[in-house]
């Protein structure tokens, strides 16, 4: 696991949007903004079970992720790696509440679906690019 320097730790331990790309069935890239956090040297963000990301990543576990300051979009870090756990349930549901806190400054995910369910992802980093 490659270890983030203290520039990307910066950037994602605030409420900076960060976009992962996955990989679709064909080979092509998919895009997607996400809130994240950091846990034990892993980037983790969190979706729901049947988005497209969540769907990528079950069949193949390469990413690649981007966050850039959010009042500087030229400070900026790029990091690839893999996803290396994918958890479901209470620490999902937990998640994704401390992150609309961290972006929205809200207890609670508001726009939570009843039927959803939560998945919790984290990356391994493997190689960091801070630009």
């Amino acid at each position: 696991m490659a270890e983030l320097p203290e520039k990307a730790r910066k950037l994602f331990k605030e409420p900076n949007l960060t976009y992962i790309a996955t990989v679709m069935r064909d080979g092509s890239p998919q895009v997607t903004p996400v809130w994240v956090e950091l846990s034990n040297g892993h980037v983790c963000f969190n979706t729901a079970v049947g988005r497209v990301k969540e769907k990528n990543i079950r069949r193949d576990p390469r990413v690649a992720v981007s966050i850039a300051n959010r009042e500087d979009p030229y400070d900026k870090v790029d990091l690839r790696g893999r996803v290396v756990d994918m958890v479901v349930g209470p620490e999902a549901d937990e998640m994704i509440d401390r992150l609309a806190k961290k972006y929205l400054g809200e207890d609670e995910y508001p726009w939570r679906s009843p039927d959803e369910q939560r998945v919790m992802v984290k990356i391994e980093p493997e190689s960091v690019n801070t630009v």
